[in-house]
């Protein structure tokens, strides 16, 4: 079932719930003012016939046939008057007598002062009358045909505008649920028409602050991200393709020729440690793919541990020391701190490792003595590192484009490299919740600050 005609049937539910509960609340109090007002008749009646035999004496015949003549032509109230003492002293009709009246019945007016019950659909009344300083009981009877006339067209009112109601309502809710979920329909429509080959379209959103305009600006939101999520990965694939095919074919051309013709010693060596280099170069591209690739992860899916900083640079330090002996590390701590948590963070100490390290490399390599100075400084929140060299700098345009994937600016001819080391360390930062920045003046100096929440 569609959701418009759910709602339209739930919508229709409700109302004629309410609908239902203000009839029956209508007809209930109908039918107890009816009863109010003809047990107030009757009491009138009785004490009219009361009045009429004993002040003004009128005699008992006239009285019963003006009751035989009226019972003709409507239903007339039968009263019946009896002394305490249950002897009967008028009777409106001995011979039709309705109520039946006992001693008990009797006795019970004449102790409660008036009583009123149901026989068949009749309304009876019992009263206590006082005349003379005497205490008579009056019973009265009567059939309100009128009122269950006018309660009967009451309730066939109500059920027939019910009805007639629900059928009203039941359109009105399929129009206007239709109407509601017009916006639903041309989202639907417009998402149909979006794939990947298409990502560059969007839902069509009124800039309301309703419901669907949220999710429209939502989904439109989603889409942006998994369009820039493809151009990115095309763009991976592009960078990656070329990164790859550069050093597979210097190795296959090297051992192309050194298979071609005999060589000597040396130049068999010479070639060896051409193609030693390349793939040293793979297995560095290799690397650091996977490094972007676990640094890419939901950060649900990595493991954060508490961790002292000073440590991971230490091994940091080591790490890159013993891949390139001539890199010089010099690590300052720019104040005291007063407690491990102020040096700890909440991290993953193989990703900052990373991290740390590309930093270190990127200052030795591209700096004149091959030197990276660190300091570190801390505040009542934040541990701030800065890794600085006295090296060749970074243009303005570079700067922009730094913590780009596979981006290569104007100093690659100094150093080889991939373009993957600042990306991966400024992603690996983003996961830790800290923040990445570099400053730099070109041929002096470079110095890349990060920001990270301790515990």
């Amino acid at each position: 079932m569609k959701i418009r005609t759910r709602l339209t049937l739930l919508f229709t539910l409700i109302t004629a719930t309410i609908l239902l509960a203000f009839a029956a609340v209508i007809y209930y109090n109908a039918k107890e003012n009816r009863e109010k007002e003809f047990y107030a008749l009757l009491r009138k009646e009785a004490i009219t016939k009361a009045n009429l035999f004993f002040n003004a004496k009128v005699e008992a015949k006239t009285l019963q046939d003006i009751y035989q003549n009226n019972r003709k032509i409507l239903n007339e109230v039968e009263v019946a008057i009896y002394d305490k003492n249950f002897n009967l002293l008028y009777h409106d009709a001995v011979d039709i007598d309705f109520i039946k009246e006992t001693k008990q019945m009797i006795d019970q007016i004449n102790q409660q002062g008036e009583i009123n019950f149901y026989q068949a659909n009749w309304q009876v009344i019992g009263l206590r009358y006082r005349f003379q300083d005497q205490n008579f009981m009056l019973t009265a009877t009567a059939f309100d045909q009128y009122g269950y006339n006018k309660m009967d067209s009451l309730l066939t009112s109500c059920i027939i505008v019910f009805i007639i109601s629900m059928l009203f309502i039941y359109i009105a809710g399929h129009f206007f649920s239709r109407k509601a979920f017009e916006p639903v329909k041309t989202m639907t429509e417009n998402a149909a028409n979006i794939s990947a080959t298409n990502l560059h379209l969007r839902l069509t959103s009124n800039n309301s602050k309703d419901e669907l305009s949220k999710l429209a600006n939502t989904f439109n939101d989603m889409l942006k991200r998994l369009e820039n999520s493809f151009d990115a990965q095309k763009h991976f694939v592009s960078n990656i393709s070329h990164e790859l095919r550069t050093p597979l074919s210097a190795l296959i051309t090297e051992l192309e020729l050194s298979a071609n013709k005999d060589r000597n010693i040396e130049e068999y060596k010479t070639v060896i440690r051409n193609t030693l280099n390349d793939a040293k170069k793979l297995v560095r591209l290799s690397n650091s793919l996977l490094d972007l690739a676990k640094a890419s992860y939901d950060v649900s899916e990595i493991s954060f541990k508490p961790i002292r900083i000073d440590e991971v640079l230490l091994e940091a330090h080591q790490q890159l020391q013993q891949a390139n002996p001539n890199y010089k590390i010099d690590i300052h701590f720019e104040n005291d701190f007063e407690n491990d948590n102020q040096i700890s963070v909440n991290g993953n100490e193989y990703l900052l490792k990373v991290a740390f390290v590309n930093l270190f490399e990127n200052g030795c390599k591209f700096s004149n003595d091959n030197r990276t100075i660190v300091s570190i400084s801390f505040d009542k929140e934040k541990i701030i590192l800065q890794f600085s060299d006295k090296g060749i700098g970074i243009s303005k345009d570079d700067i922009e484009n730094i913590f780009t994937p596979f981006y290569r600016g104007e100093n690659k001819p100094y150093a080889d490299g991939n373009g993957i080391g600042l990306s991966l360390t400024q992603k690996i930062i983003n996961l830790h919740e800290g923040i990445i920045y570099v400053t730099s003046v070109k041929s002096k100096e470079t110095t890349f600050t990060i920001e990270l929440l301790h515990l």
